[in-house]
């Protein structure tokens, strides 16, 4: 038996300093490298990965290290790992039932006819993970060893390190029902056929040289889920029964991040593991500790969420609280994995030196751990300098100029600005707008192309001047334009050329934030985003979105949506502010929209589309705070469309929302037109509408732009035939699940081709039966 390190993280980002991942898969995807191309790439990054830590003060030999890499998710490489593949991709797998790194990336993107597995978030943070599908037809077999042969190839390089893979409780909890299973099946009922499995692989890590393995359970903090905690707890119970008592396996740290445990430490108490992980952060030291039983207790009091550099004084004492409780055993940690900040802020040369100052990105984080596991084993005098320079850095953030505007507004708004006129006065208004039924549009976004991207590029180092810059992004939008005219949509966009990014487009023009230039976060698979930074109280020194807008109007009779970014968005998609509540800061943004709005009407645009993808997103997991949160993000919401003219047609789009999980919400943020993603579901969130009784317009998705898939004509009609049957026709919009900028313009223009072809045939059937 080996002790817990006495300091570790339960995670590290995946996708390299650089992007490196990224490029690597994409790369063998477009066919421009082969698989052990694509291989010695990660296996570089693996190793990259174990001497950083090294450097920073992680043990070489102790198992503080984890062994967290993912080619894609981690959700996926469990399901992968224990079989859980649906049977419409059961012809993938080699000869000997295993699934090999290309079946592994059909699951995960879809393939001609055969669809991905669906995608939504990951607790409540902007990471996406595939949902896996289990029913009474699953098999589970061990049909990978990835996680095991990384750990060998660790120890081949002098690393004793510690597997991360998702507990049995949570990857049951999140997977939906396959297609083939009865209505009402749950797959938590297969926990018993999938812990064989889970056994197995614990002995083949230990043979591979692994002392400890790190069981992720999340679940068992989360309030939101369809399984109630009691049975949660219940799972969690008998799932480490049957583990801990397995004969042949590691040490066991179950890390159960993003919220408070509560009641359920109970239970691990009693489980046969050896150390158990809680998050501080989320969560506060508790009143009392059950008997432990010589386990070791792992205190997440290093944020993995945010990057601010916090407090480390009031960490350490959180770990004294802990051992004053009488743990048998403590060990630092961070509150959950790393893979949610970026690598390194020394990489951040063009940032407020000042700034910097205030700011930890993982690398910063893992040099905290270490500090704070260096005054468990020698005592808070050792590590007094490193809490004082800390403190130092709190208290020069707090009094810097900027944080505090005493002329934004956000903290004191009437109540009057928070509402319109009444929703059927808006309908009746906006019949101006001529839209025939079922009104094709898009999300917002088209694809960002490598010219697009090059001379982007090029303008920021200089190299191209502004005038010249502007011309080419009109040029993107007189084609953009043109395009969606020789397609037959009905509502335009003016595709988003100038923006890099939904949020940072807006970061970048608003006053309280800032920009990284290597701050790139995991969003899903392949897919990076560089999250802004808000430091300091936000408003509008001037219009953001009009001129381009404008233009793009004054290309077409048609309608134009001018296109916004949502408070709540904003703030979920950046590293906010820590100092003061969120609902005061999503107001100040709110403002900002507000006045954007006001000259956006001004300048002649009818629609408007305020996109709240992440709403969802930041839904706490514990139900006492959610009422709490969606007041103030439906007040944000609603104070920056307030000011809005009847005859103006607002839009909101969702993504990922579990629609009947925040349905009073949507109904509330009162937007004249709600999109969402719909057709990885393939619709089934049309039936959660129709049931809620939701009056306002709606367009459910039909073209999944997370594939590159082109979805047929006669998919796509039997999705909208779906959504034609279930809701009344006044309500339904036809659009993609979000924005094409990730896509290349030959699917995405076929996509677009069939969903105009789909929604042809549909409406003739439809006049006709009127």
């Amino acid at each position: 038996m080996t002790a817990f390190p006495a300091g570790t993280i339960l995670g590290y980002p995946r996708i390299g300093r650089r992007r490196e991942l990224k490029k690597a898969v994409e790369s063998f995807w477009a066919g421009r490298s082969d698989q052990a191309e694509l291989e010695r790439t990660a296996a570089e990054l693996r190793a990259t990965t174990r001497a950083r830590l090294a450097e920073l003060g992680l043990g070489r030999d102790d198992s503080s290290i984890p062994e967290s890499f993912s080619f894609y998710d981690q959700v996926l490489d469990t399901a992968v790992t224990v079989g859980a593949i649906p049977t419409r991709f059961d012809d993938l797998r080699d000869e000997d039932g295993t699934i090999g790194l290309s079946a592994y990336f059909t699951v995960a993107r879809g393939e001609g006819e055969r669809a991905p597995l669906e995608m939504t978030k990951w607790f409540d943070s902007n990471y996406h993970y595939l949902v896996p599908e289990i029913g009474p037809e699953t098999t589970f077999s061990l049909a990978s060893e990835h996680l095991v042969q990384q750990v060998a190839e660790a120890a081949a390089a002098g690393y004793v390190t510690r597997p991360v893979i998702v507990g049995p409780v949570t990857l049951l909890a999140l997977a939906k029902a396959s297609d083939d299973a009865p209505e009402g099946f749950e797959p938590l009922s297969r926990l018993a056929d999938v812990l064989p499995v889970y056994t197995e692989l614990l002995a083949k890590l230990k043979a591979a040289g692994a002392q400890w393995v790190q069981l992720d359970e999340p679940a068992l903090v989360s309030e939101s889920l369809p399984v109630d905690t009691a049975t949660l707890a219940d799972a969690a119970a008998r799932a480490l029964a049957v583990l801990g008592g397995a004969s042949e396996r590691p040490q066991i740290f179950v890390a159960a991040p993003y919220a408070a445990l509560g009641a359920t430490l109970d239970v691990l108490a009693a489980a046969p593991v050896e150390a158990i992980g809680i998050d501080l952060v989320r969560g506060e030291v508790p009143a009392a500790l059950p008997a432990l039983e010589g386990k070791t207790l792992v205190g997440g009091v290093i944020d993995g969420h945010n990057i601010w550099r916090g407090d480390l004084d009031a960490a350490f004492a959180k770990l004294e609280a802990l051992r004053d409780l009488g743990a048998a055993a403590l060990s630092a940690s961070t509150s959950t994995s790393l893979l949610h900040v970026p690598h390194d802020v020394d990489d951040e040369t063009a940032l407020d030196a000042r700034l910097v100052s205030w700011l930890a990105f993982a690398d910063q984080k893992v040099g905290q751990v270490v500090t704070l596991a260096q005054g468990l084993e020698r005592g808070r005098d050792a590590i007094a300098a490193a809490l004082e320079a800390a403190s130092a850095a709190l208290a020069d953030r707090r009094d810097a100029p900027g944080v505090r505007d005493g002329a934004v507004r956000g903290h004191e708004v009437a109540e009057t600005e928070f509402s319109r006129v009444s929703y059927a006065e808006r309908e009746s208004a906006q019949q101006a707008l001529n839209l025939p039924a079922l009104p094709l549009t898009t999300i917002g976004s088209f694809p960002q192309t490598g010219d697009i991207r090059r001379a982007r590029a090029q303008f920021l180092r200089g190299e191209l001047p502004a005038e010249d810059y502007d011309d080419f992004l009109r040029r993107e939008i007189d084609q953009v334009v043109a395009l969606q005219e020789e397609l037959g949509l009905d509502v335009l966009v003016h595709g988003e050329p100038e923006r890099n990014d939904m949020v940072q487009y807006f970061a970048e023009h608003l006053d309280g934030f800032a920009v990284t230039e290597h701050g790139w976060v995991q969003s899903y698979g392949s897919r990076a985003t560089r999250p802004s930074i808000l430091w300091g109280d936000v408003s509008r020194p001037a219009p953001i979105t009009v001129s381009w807008a404008s233009y793009a109007q004054s290309l077409s009779v048609k309608p134009v949506k001018g296109m916004l970014t949502g408070p709540v968005t904003i703030l979920a998609w950046s590293f906010v502010r820590d100092d003061q509540p969120l609902g005061q800061t999503a107001n100040q943004v709110a403002l900002a929209l507000r006045d954007e709005i006001t000259d956006l009407e001004a300048a002649g645009i009818a629609i408007i589309q305020v996109d709240e993808p992440a709403l969802r997103e930041l839904l706490p997991l514990k139900a006492a705070d959610q009422a709490d949160y969606l007041d103030w993000s439906v007040r944000s919401f609603r104070l920056a469309t307030g000011g809005a003219a009847a005859g103006t047609q607002i839009h909101t789009h969702l993504c990922y929302s579990e629609f009947g999980v925040v349905i009073d919400a949507i109904r509330a943020l009162d937007a004249d037109v709600t999109s969402i993603e719909a057709a990885r579901s393939r619709m089934e969130v049309v039936a959660d509408i129709a049931r809620f009784g939701f009056d306002h317009g709606v367009g459910p998705g039909v073209y999944d732009i997370h594939s590159p898939r082109v979805p047929s004509v006669e998919e796509i009609e039997a999705l909208l035939r779906r959504a034609v049957d279930e809701l009344p026709l006044r309500q339904l919009w036809v659009n993609p699940d979000c924005g094409l900028k990730t896509r290349a313009y030959e699917e995405t223009v076929q996509s677009l081709r069939n969903i105009v072809e789909a929604t042809r045939r549909v409406r003739e059937d439809v006049s006709a039966a009127v």
